[in-house]
This record gives C-alpha cells, sequence and structure tokens, in this order.
C-alpha cells in the first residue's frame, strides 16, 4: 500500500463496521461518506472531500489493487446495493447521494471486474455520473488528474 492510499485504511478502521450496519439497516447516520465511497478530488468542496478525494487514475487504479481497500469498497457497494431503503436519498442523505454515484461510476471504469459498482448504479436506477465519466476519460489520455 503507498502511503497515500494508507490515509483511507486508517480512516475506515474504527468505523467500517459500524458503517456497514448503518447501510444494512437502510440509513446513514456517522460522517463516513468520504473515506468508505471515495471520489474524484476534483468533485469535492470541502477540505475533507480533498483529503480523501481520488487523485488520479493511477491512484484510483492502485486502490483496486491494495486487497484492503478493495474488499472493503466491494463489500459497502453490496451492501448499500441490497440496503432496504427506498431511495439512494433516503438511505445517504443528500449530497452523499451524489457522491455515492460518482464513487460508484469511478470505479466501475477502473475495476478489473466492475460487476458490483455497476450493480449499485442499477439497483438505484442511475446512470453513470457524466462528470466523472469525463474526467476519468480526460485522465486517461491527457494528464493524469482526477
Amino acid at each position: 500500500m503507498t502511503a497515500g492510499l494508507n490515509r483511507f485504511v486508517e480512516a475506515q478502521d474504527p468505523v467500517f463496521e459500524r458503517a456497514m450496519a448503518e447501510l444494512a439497516a437502510g440509513r446513514k447516520a456517522g460522517h463516513w461518506m468520504w473515506f468508505i465511497f471515495p471520489q474524484a478530488r476534483s468533485l469535492g468542496r470541502s477540505s475533507t472531500a480533498a483529503f480523501y478525494g481520488i487523485t488520479s487514475f493511477a491512484e484510483a487504479q492502485a486502490y483496486m489493487a491494495d486487497p484492503v481497500l478493495s474488499e472493503r469498497l466491494r463489500r459497502a457497494a453490496q451492501t448499500a446495493t441490497t440496503a432496504p431503503a427506498a431511495s439512494l436519498r433516503q438511505l445517504f442523505g443528500s449530497p452523499d447521494d451524489l457522491k455515492f454515484r460518482s464513487s460508484m461510476t469511478l470505479f466501475a471504469a477502473v475495476a478489473i471486474n466492475p460487476t458490483v459498482f455497476e450493480a449499485a448504479l442499477t439497483r438505484w436506477a442511475l446512470s453513470p455520473d457524466p462528470l466523472t465519466s469525463t474526467l476519468v476519460a480526460a485522465a486517461r489520455i491527457g494528464p493524469d488528474r482526477l
């Protein structure tokens, strides 16, 4: 694991199981969205979002290559997909519902096996986030920045 990715593990360790319990119960209550479902750094508006934002396509790939982070993200996406909420907004609230869409779009684009992320988008009747899709496409062909 790179030193940069360690920021996610350190943030997740004390709250990950609680976050999964909240999702399984159908309502996010804690403040963990940034580091459980990270999105492209340039989409964030706060210092916390910037700190936990994925900086590049390469960092997103490294996140998915890390066994702890990849497994946790896949588990979190699956738990959100099967949550007993009526809507994504009910599950996450706003604007975290938008962050979830961005995160699933990002990791569906970089994962070798994107099925769980695509299923999460499908479950909540979401198309991929267009801003994230544009950032990923640009990072693949130009400067690798998200």
